[in-house]
């Protein structure tokens, strides 16, 4: 590809008028040309809203548009397979939203078509490229805390609860794999494992407590098994402690926390939303008995141009931002659906695992 990226878009929903058309338009390296929907009329005002030169009307014609290089799919779940095969078939980079497929097997055929087509492939596991968690990893590399004896995350979504919007009618059917754990559990722990590491071994509960779930426009009842709490503990190769803790449908006093214990020190991670505009904070303390103090993020770690957006909207920048760099230098730094594939393994095992009620291995 020679000059800037054209990109084409799949799906006008919350997401992409949020979160990829203001980080797309933020990097000089990018320029959207397309953009699909099932709905020509919302295509055709993201499009007017956005400046995006052609609203299509339908997937062929997006995936084989010659303005278009890389194809974006922001659809639901469990429409990422035709768009992504599709853009595979055209010979076009393809980026998609977490989670890839519902199906571990389908997102494992999905890489290896695109790998014989050689065309270039990423899946949205954008935490991990935010510059607090690479500093954080840089901290604990470089001895920070000393060896690592215990990792706690806590994470609790205001989403997800017993009453949902209409528009999240695809969080309730199992078969769409778009619950509690597979989008919040897929997104934390990868962010939290790129830092530290996988662990050797988890054991695990899921708990389903919102046997029904509410459609609040319609008063739609449907029925519900998906697990609201998830509980995984764990050991890393050198013998530290993992305990992880997901909740659904918190109604106050939500966010994310994670406290990582040293042999010489702690660091902490916390946000008062697990999505949004909020950032996070770092904080940190060496020796005993010291207060835990902020660290800034070092500017050294700043990849983007200054703007006015948010946590998760930068978060999702960063990630474009790697694979801008990735393009140019041929590198694979933005995480691919080989990436995916390592999430899908983990959340089988983490549901083996409570269904067995038996400790799983990962390595």
């Amino acid at each position: 590809m020679n000059g800037k990226i054209r990109v084409g878009i799949v799906g006008a929903g919350t997401w992409a008028e949020y979160g990829h058309i203001p980080s797309l338009k933020l990097l000089p390296q990018y320029e959207i040309t397309a953009i699909f929907s099932r709905s020509q009329e919302k295509a055709d005002a993201v499009a007017a809203q956005h400046g995006i030169k052609h609203a299509l009307n339908s997937l062929e014609a997006l995936v084989a548009h010659p303005e278009v290089d890389l194809v974006l799919v922001l659809n639901p779940a469990p429409s990422h397979e035709r768009a992504i095969r599709a853009a595979i078939a055209a010979g076009k980079d393809v980026y998609s939203e977490w989670p890839l497929t519902p199906s571990k097997a389908v997102s494992q055929e999905l890489m290896e078509l695109a790998d014989r087509a050689g065309v270039r492939h990423i899946v949205g596991l954008q935490r991990r490229l935010g510059p607090d968690y690479r500093y954080v990893r840089d901290l604990l590399r470089d001895g920070y805390i000393g060896e690592l004896r215990s990792v706690r995350l806590h994470v609790s979504v205001e989403y997800f609860q017993k009453r949902r919007l209409q528009s999240l009618y695809f969080t309730v059917p199992a078969e769409n794999f778009s619950s509690l754990l597979s989008i919040y559990g897929g997104h934390f722990f990868d962010a939290v494992f790129t830092m530290l590491g996988h662990p050797d071994s988890i054991h695990a509960l899921t708990v389903n407590q919102f046997k029904e779930v509410t459609l609040i426009e319609s008063g739609t009842v449907l029925p519900h098994t998906l697990a609201d709490q998830v509980v995984v503990g764990g050991s890393f190769a050198n013998g530290a402690v993992l305990t992880a803790h997901l909740e659904a449908g918190k109604r106050n006093n939500f966010g994310w926390q994670l406290d990582l214990t040293g042999s010489e020190g702690d660091l902490k991670i916390s946000n008062h939303t697990s999505f949004g505009d909020a950032f996070n904070v770092i904080e940190g303390a060496q020796g005993d008995a010291q207060p835990m103090r902020v660290l800034p993020v070092p500017e050294a770690y700043n990849w983007l141009p200054p703007s006015d957006l948010g946590g998760s909207q930068l978060e999702l920048t960063n990630l474009y931002a790697a694979y801008a760099r990735d393009v140019q230098d041929g590198t694979r730094v933005a995480p691919t659906f080989a990436d995916a594939l390592a999430m899908h393994d983990l959340l089988d095992k983490i549901e083996a695992s409570s269904g067995s009620g038996q400790r799983m291995r990962l390595k």
